[in-house]
């Protein structure tokens, strides 16, 4: 029997089953979000430095290239599965895999080398935090490498329980550490470390059947030609989704930072509503394009994201209150809601753009990449002449991305809709 015969793909035609699939990952994303989510109540059992520290380290593993990594083995593996080039694709995992490993050991020791100006940098209350980090950024890379796979097979059921299971461990150990231990940030850096590496653990396990494969060589000029743009343009929509943080953390103490966090962790929540619908119409896409087939998904996807980011917003605006009641101190309730509005305003326009992204690169429409890349790349400059211009007002940060979001999203739809360019050969395998 063929190894194609033998690595089934989930039905990708019926509608039905998008509905279903995108369904259960919406619940596995809420129910694995809402686990995580849970960790920041415990800010009410240590200092706010130790908070803050603790969302400044997260927002480091957040920056990491982990939506391109995931993007490229969904598309990489979706592509194989529907041409038969399985043992190319077990090639390229192992490849990823061993270079992960080995850009973590450099980057590893170079923090190693300069930890004392690294804590002193982001004013960490202790080493200890930093330590912790350094694993959760080797498991925060293998976690959305396989879990490509799994997405690109769509695989969408152990994807889910992969997210739940991680999220469980995740919240239940800091609890331990912080509760019991009285670790602080460290412990609830480490609950992650070890939730996250559960996570990888079952989608490493799941995919062993591709990766344990006879691998064959694979043509690296065709595939750079393939995996760059993805690189690049999910690579841009990550740094959109992740990167404000860290720029104002440069400019504001760590009381000031906390209700910013807040509210950055709250409204981020409005993506584990409208995230997976992108995620499984990606590699249905793909797998269409490559079949020469037509799919109709993006506008049903368009839409749903639409509405339900619209909803979500507007349901943070009214409950937010009740919910930084729950999660926070009741003196961060002020600092925290007026944020919200700007900060959950800012990413629907984002997580519109994100669709009309993964539809372009699903279908080789490489062309809006460039243009991404120097609005991100302005928006980098931008951001910290504003705050220098404006000091002290946490809001600016927040008025610059919602604007450079919305100039995202113009670029995207022009794209999609107005400029008709011949496709780059995404659907041709690397041979």
């Amino acid at each position: 029997m063929a190894v194609s015969e033998k690595i089934q793909t989930v039905d990708h035609k019926p509608h039905a089953a998008f509905f279903r699939q995108s369904g259960w990952l919406m619940i596995a994303n809420i129910t694995g979000g809402m686990m995580t989510l849970g960790v920041h109540p415990l800010n009410k059992l240590i200092p706010d430095s130790e908070y803050t520290a603790f969302g400044v380290l997260l927002m480091v593993v957040s920056c990491l290239p982990t939506m391109p990594l995931q993007m490229v083995l969904a598309q990489q593996s979706a592509l194989a599965l529907a041409t038969g080039r399985e043992r190319q694709l077990s090639g390229l995992i192992r490849q990823a895999w061993l270079w992960t490993l080995l850009v973590w050991v450099a980057g590893t020791l170079a923090v190693l080398i300069f930890q004392k100006q690294i804590v002193a940098g982001w004013r960490l209350p202790s080493v200890a935090g930093l330590l912790v980090t350094l694993p959760l950024v080797l498991f925060s890379l293998w976690t959305p490498m396989f879990g490509g796979v799994l997405q690109g097979r769509q695989d969408f059921f152990w994807l889910g329980w992969s997210s739940i299971w991680g999220g469980v461990a995740r919240l239940g150990l800091a609890a331990f550490f912080v509760v019991v231990l009285g670790w602080g940030a460290a412990g609830m850096m480490a609950g992650a470390l070890i939730g996250i590496g559960i996570g990888a653990g079952i989608a490493i396990w799941r995919t062993r059947d591709l990766w344990s494969l006879r691998p064959e060589k694979i043509d690296i000029k065709n595939l750079l030609r393939q995996v760059v743009p993805l690189l690049l343009g999910f690579g841009a929509c990550q740094f959109m989704f992740t990167s404000d943080t860290m720029f104002a953390k440069a400019y504001f103490s760590p009381d000031a930072m906390k209700p910013y966090v807040a509210a950055g962790t709250m409204s981020r929540g409005l993506l584990w509503l409208v995230l997976p619908l992108a995620a499984v119409m990606f590699p249905k896409i793909v797998h269409a394009n490559a079949k020469s087939e037509k799919s109709n998904l993006f506008g049903i996807v368009v839409i749903g994201t639409a509405v339900m980011g619209v909803l979500g917003m507007l349901g943070l605006w009214l409950a937010g209150p009740l919910a930084v009641k729950i999660l926070y101190k009741p003196s961060d309730l002020a600092g925290t809601m007026a944020l919200i509005p700007w900060y959950a305003a800012a990413m629907v326009p984002l997580a519109l753009a994100n669709v009309m992204v993964n539809d372009l690169l699903a279908r080789g429409r490489f062309a809006v990449v460039p243009f991404m890349v120097a609005l991100v790349a302005t928006y980098g400059f931008t951001l910290p002449v504003m705050l220098n211009h404006f000091p002290g007002r946490l809001e600016v940060v927040l008025q610059t991305l919602g604007a450079f979001n919305l100039l995202l999203f113009g670029v995207c739809a022009w794209f999609t809709w107005v400029v008709k360019g011949k496709p780059a050969s995404a659907g041709v395998p690397p041979t």
